[in-house]
């Protein structure tokens, strides 16, 4: 595993040729697929590789399609013991190398950047919500069928229902668990609201010792960190759905999506960030109009005027 990052799949994305390059992504899925057993500090040689093989890809098409195939197309091939681990090395290597970035390559990192955010979305919460809409559709086919045999089963029916909806409550609180995992990582990692924290072990662990599956996540930098909070509604809005009634100015989302976890990154920052600009930027994405029409947030327009009208300097007085 030491020369991962020199393997030829990895050189061969940064290539110009379409072909060559799906050929370099089929391989690397295969790969994937076929280890289960990779451990972070595996999953981060990989990653090295694949970082400078998007930092020499070059043409903004070139880019763009790299940067959907590491993404769109990679993440949801990946096995469900590998997923979280291939997220968390991207995050650890992005905010490890995001300061090396110079200007004429920023731009396309920042598109990589939004295409992750945008595929755990996808991965985590629209996919989740059509399961689940899918088990409720199931499970009404079920109470149909078993409503049209008779009244003799009627006693039994009654019994499966009231345990079935016991198992609902049990299991309501596990049924996000791989989305908080998720936030979990983004609120160590790119939207931590500190840029340091003492706490935490300086030092990667040593491959040769130690727990391979554990290595210090980078807080921020600043710069991601804007990044990420700026995006974060935008991606969020491609994988949600929403009710066809509409009234004006309301947008009534589909489903029993937990809103407040996936704003809990933002309101941590908006809350225990230490920076004033980042405190802002956090409060600024929070009261985006678009939440306020989905019902997730409430317009404090009176509240914030105020403020205004109390912190305003009317000048000298006349004595």
């Amino acid at each position: 595993m030491a020369e991962m990052e020199k393997t030829p799949f990895v050189r061969e994305l940064a290539s110009s040729d379409r072909k060559t390059r799906d050929k370099a992504l089929e391989s690397l899925t295969l790969f994937l697929r076929s280890r289960t057993d990779l451990t972070l500090v595996d999953l981060l040689k990989l990653w090295k590789g694949l970082f400078f093989c998007f930092y020499h890809s070059d043409r903004p098409l070139t880019q763009q399609a790299l940067a959907r195939a590491l993404s769109y197309s990679l993440v949801p091939s990946l096995p469900h013991q590998t997923v979280h681990r291939f997220l968390r090395a991207f995050w650890i290597t992005i905010g490890r190398d995001f300061h090396s970035l110079d200007r004429l390559r920023l731009d396309k990192y920042l598109f990589l950047i939004r295409c992750y955010v945008g595929v755990a979305f996808e991965a985590f919460v629209k996919r989740k919500t059509e399961q689940n809409q899918e088990d409720g559709k199931k499970r009404k086919r079920e109470d149909t069928k078993q409503s049209k045999q008779g009244g003799k089963r009627q006693k039994k029916q009654e019994e499966t229902k009231a345990a079935s909806i016991v198992e609902d409550e049990e299991t309501s609180e596990g049924k996000w668990a791989d989305l908080e995992a998720y936030i979990s990582i983004i609120e160590e990692g790119p939207l931590c609201p500190r840029n340091f924290d003492p706490d935490q072990p300086s030092k990667p662990v040593s491959e040769e010792g130690g727990d391979p599956n554990f290595v210090p996540m980078p807080h921020g930098p600043d710069g991601l960190r804007y990044h990420v909070v700026d995006i974060w509604v935008d991606e969020l809005e491609k994988v949600l759905e929403f009710e066809e009634e509409e009234s004006e100015g309301n947008r009534k989302i589909k489903g029993d999506v937990p809103m407040e976890l996936l704003l809990r990154p933002l309101e941590k920052l908006r809350t225990e960030s230490p920076y004033k600009p980042v405190r802002t930027r956090a409060a600024e994405a929070l009261g985006d109009d678009r939440l306020v029409e989905w019902g997730v947030r409430e317009r404090k327009v009176e509240e914030e005027e105020e403020e205004d009208s109390e912190q305003e300097w009317g000048g000298f007085g006349d004595d």
